[in-house]
């Protein structure tokens, strides 16, 4: 009984692995510019996008989000960077930071 189960799985995984190596080499490659490079626009899609109907048209303040964010982010770790090495303590609420701040310029003055 043992034996004959290994034999059926032995075959099963053996047809199953040809099936897949089968579609796998299917694909012959024919409109490929270079290996890999296999994408064809749809038919109707222009050469040109700018001015097309698939134009995003991305106004700048879009198109700037991102690297607001990013200097944001890298103002943000500055801070906590300059906090730890004052004090050995590392905080993640920069709000707390800046509280403490303006609460040590208030002293000051």
């Amino acid at each position: 009984m043992r034996k004959r189960n290994l034999i059926i799985g032995t075959v099963l995984v053996t047809i199953g692995g040809g099936m897949g190596a089968g579609a796998a080499l299917a694909y012959d490659g024919t409109n490929c510019s270079e290996p890999g490079v296999c994408w064809e626009p749809k038919p109707g899609y222009p050469d040109k996008i700018e001015g097309s109907k698939y134009d995003p048209k991305h106004s700048d303040s879009e198109l700037n989000k991102q690297q607001e964010s990013i200097q944001g982010m890298e103002k943000r770790n500055a801070m906590r960077v300059e906090h730890f090495k004052k004090t050995g303590e590392w905080v993640n609420d920069t709000d707390e930071l800046e509280l403490q701040q303006a609460m040590s310029e208030d002293e000051q003055s």
